[in-house]
């Protein structure tokens, strides 16, 4: 299948020959390693762009057949606060903290690297980065999208209430030795939002995918803040049934989404050599859920994850820098490029604006010791792990924007910056992320933390293992790949760096009966009266792995939510 002009070929937006669908979702994409040996030194270049994603993570572990196709999680949907959000990051919402919650797998694709066949539902397979005979692998995310921010296409969120859902799989066309690549399509996702009949709501094919693809419609399934959820994620008959299948079950209101990433779908895999496309179903690459099953080259130790996607928001007290945007069906004359005295900014000007002809940006910052120093260069095509502007920046209130065609109101709670114009994400990590009064606490001021039961086996069993990881040190310039001096969670210069929790206090609430005394998941910061396990805080985030200095990640250890003091159930 020919590729349109503008299409999803490269998440990143990077491409030089196609132009991407939606430039403000770059936090969307699965974190790439690069060549150890070519630019970048183990980072993923992109045409000239360091793309790096901040992503905290839980790995569950299970050597059981099927625990790597087949599970269930409870989730409860973060409430933001009664308060309208600020300007000052005094009162948060969700949206400004996490553009999208996700769930994980490994996906089998032939032709994404290392370009060999691959097997599907099957522990044969190889996730090795060393293995040259290495599967050919995806990756999947089940992503969840707050409110507050829409509409979807220019920002992070489908409608200003409600919550909603995207099947993405990420693949990246580059062989085992990262001497054949294509850089005009070398990270092509396959997105769709989940829907009440199942159909999707545009293409979702890289070549072929647009505006309508990212706009919710009548079917798009909506959830509402607070309410709970069963979260499947299966691949029913294996490599010759339907394809793999996720489904949200809202357990509050009744309804229910899913999509089946399939060829009758339209989805489909790449051509590295002429980025066309040919109808492909996508299945699940393992069986289990071993340690070493995971998808060989994502910065991350991938498996069956549950994460957050931080780094992507500050808030200011004004916008600078008016930068007007216009893409495929979408444009928007109210955009700027730079944050003015945000709470990460202490009062200055921010980072932004950007020459497009010359590549030159006003102020570029980077990662210091004690907070953000200059970057050395001034260009956002050096490669450097530079913020170089704020932007996209949406300005508060309501606005009128163009989509498909049709005027469309746009409303911002806050002057809001997703920091992913000219580079993917808060590389000086001064923004909300790196706050410790933003992530919820027990405050009235900051929202409710997203909770997790499970995830559960198809046998109803809980996997048995875990690991804490986070990949913050490959977006950290203080990080040495070759010495793995300066890489550390938290990120040095951070003022804080949210993590883990859990506890017995607080259940995921109704309709799911849990035991008494059961654990759920929690993520953010101590949660005053509620918290009764930290993990060490950032602490639980480990080491820096010497296979992937990118990322930090902890020793297995027993999975906490169902040992110790925590009583051990099966999936209700």
């Amino acid at each position: 299948m020919r590729p349109n002009p503008a299409n999803n070929l490269d998440c990143n937006g990077w491409s030089p020959k196609y132009q991407p669908v939606a430039p403000a979702h770059r936090a969307l994409c699965t974190d790439a390693r690069g060549s150890e040996y070519g630019n970048g030194g183990g980072r993923f270049i992109d045409n000239g762009h360091y793309v790096g994603h901040d992503e905290p993570s839980v790995k569950f572990i299970s050597n059981v057949a099927g625990s790597g196709n087949t599970m269930t999680y409870f989730m409860t949907l973060p409430k933001d606060p009664a308060a309208a959000a600020t300007n000052t990051g005094s009162v948060t919402n969700y949206a400004e903290l996490s553009p999208a919650p996700w769930f994980g797998l490994p996906i089998c694709d032939p032709a994404s690297y290392p370009l060999n066949p691959c097997t599907p539902d099957s522990d044969r397979n190889s996730g090795s980065f060393t293995d040259p005979n290495a599967a050919g692998s995806a990756f999947m995310e089940l992503q969840f999208y707050p409110p507050g921010l829409a509409p979807f296409a220019d920002s992070v969120s489908c409608d200003q209430t409600q919550w909603c859902s995207a099947l993405t799989i990420t693949s990246f066309l580059v062989n085992f030795d990262f001497t054949d690549f294509n850089l005009n399509c070398i990270e092509p996702q396959n997105i769709a939002f989940l829907q009440r009949n199942g159909v999707p709501a545009g293409p979702p094919s890289p070549q072929l995918a647009d505006i309508s693809t990212l706009t919710p419609n009548a079917q798009t399934l909506m959830m509402n803040s607070g309410d709970v959820l069963k979260v499947q994620i299966s691949d029913p008959g294996g490599g010759t049934g339907p394809g793999l299948t996720t489904t949200v079950t809202d357990l509050t209101t009744g309804q229910s989404g899913f999509m089946v990433a399939s060829a009758a779908n339209g989805f489909m895999n790449t051509d590295i050599q002429t980025c066309q496309g040919s109808p492909f179903t996508f299945h699940a690459e393992y069986s289990s859920a071993k340690i070493q099953n995971q998808v060989p080259w994502t910065s991350l130790d991938t498996g069956v994850l549950m994460e957050q996607e931080i780094g992507h928001g500050e808030v200011c007290s004004s916008l600078a820098s008016k930068d007007p945007v216009a893409f495929s069906g979408f444009s928007d004359n109210s955009v700027f490029d730079t944050c003015m005295g945000g709470p990460g900014e202490g009062g200055n000007r921010g980072e932004g604006s950007c020459n497009l002809q010359t590549g030159n940006c006003v102020n570029p910052t980077m990662q210091g010791t004690a907070g953000p120093v200059a970057c050395p260069s001034k260009s956002f095509l050096s490669g450097q792990l530079c913020e170089y502007a704020d932007g996209y920046c949406l300005p508060q209130g309501t606005r009128t924007v163009s989509l498909l065609g049709q005027a469309v109101t746009e409303t911002s709670p806050v002057n809001f910056c997703g920091q992913n114009r000219f580079q993917n994400g808060d590389l000086d990590f001064d923004g909300l992320s790196y706050q410790n009064s933003s992530w919820p606490n027990g405050s009235p001021n900051t929202p409710m933390s997203a909770r997790y039961a499970g995830p559960f086996m198809a046998n109803g069993r809980p996997y048995p293992t875990i690991q804490f990881e986070s990949n913050a040190p490959n977006s950290e310039s203080l990080c040495d790949f070759d010495t793995l001096a300066g890489c550390v969670v938290p990120p040095q210069g951070a003022s804080f760096y949210p993590f883990f929790t859990m506890t017995s206090k607080q259940p995921l609430g109704s309709p799911v009966g849990l035991p008494a005394g059961a654990c759920v998941w929690n993520f953010g910061n101590t949660i005053q009266g509620i918290t009764t396990a930290d993990f060490g805080q950032d602490a639980q985030y480990g080491a820096v792995s010497v296979d992937k200095p990118g990322n930090s990640i902890s020793a297995p250890t027993a999975n906490p939510e169902f040992n110790g003091s925590c009583p051990a159930f099966s999936q209700p």
